[in-house]
């Protein structure tokens, strides 16, 4: 018997079908072939599926997402259903490093703490649900370098930006570089821009579509040599990958045992 809870094999096959159906605009056949469902079995299922609205027939006689997967599409707020995915493993990198770890999204130009868990969370000023400028946080940075060109422009375009330490990056053509810079490098630092004594790394968490929809980071009231900056990448990086993981369905592999 495998480990967990046992799955039920026609439930799979028919999740496969409707994912098949809507994503590839291939004939039914080809697609009960390849997925290894007799075809009078596909062709019932398909049937299913249109009669409770979760797949429509279209002008083409292809078939296409239905009134009722598309009100259920509707419902999912992604970027929330990354951070419910997510606590675990932020909690536990908390107690690893020692250290205030969170999780954001960009809304609306702004960083949206969604997640907050570690030593010493309550003294930081941040809060689940708060919203702050993104140009001075290394959550912000690492959203805003994956804007578009166009976007990142628009953006830019509200510059210079109002300092909040004497370390806050202002000017747009310096925000520019220090973006271009995290989007090269794979991380961003707050180096007390956003608050006196507050130094923050950041990695980016990739959607189960490759999109970056959000970023976590671990936050010290000290800087960091460059070896702990190095452990504490591998860090971020190593758990953004378990989160990544998780979003996919995927089992995170272990760690090899030294």
């Amino acid at each position: 018997m495998r480990k967990g809870t046992p799955q039920i094999a026609v439930v799979r096959r028919s999740l496969a079908l409707l994912d098949e159906v809507v994503a590839d605009q291939r004939g039914l056949t080809e697609i009960a072939r390849d997925l290894g469902i007799p075809l009078s079995t596909a062709y019932r299922q398909v049937a299913t599926l249109v009669a409770e609205g979760y797949l429509v027939r279209s002008a083409n006689g292809q078939h296409t997402a239905g009134h009722r997967l598309l009100r259920l599409l509707g419902r999912v707020d992604e970027k929330q259903m990354i951070a419910n995915v997510a606590g675990p493993a932020l909690h536990r990198l908390a107690a690893r490093v020692g250290a205030i770890v969170q999780l954001g999204t960009l809304d609306n130009e702004m960083v949206t703490y969604r997640i907050k868990t570690g030593q010493g969370a309550g003294r930081l000023f941040t809060k689940v649900g708060m919203q702050m400028e993104a140009y001075c946080t290394a959550i912000g940075k690492v959203l805003l370098a994956e804007l578009s060109d166009r976007e990142l422009d628009a953006y830019l375009s509200n510059g210079p930006f109002v300092p909040l330490t004497e370390r806050t990056i202002v000017g747009p053509q310096h925000l520019r570089e220090e973006l271009a810079k995290v989007r090269g490098d794979g991380y961003a630092v707050d180096d007390g821009e956003a608050a006196e004594r507050l130094f923050c790394l950041a990695v980016p968490v990739r959607s189960a579509v490759s999109q970056i929809q959000a970023a976590v980071s671990i936050s010290r009231s000290n800087r960091l040599t460059a070896k702990d900056r190095a452990d504490v990448l591998e860090l971020l990086h190593e758990t953004a990958a378990e989160i990544e993981y998780t979003l996919a369905g995927m089992e995170f592999p272990a760690r090899p045992i030294n």
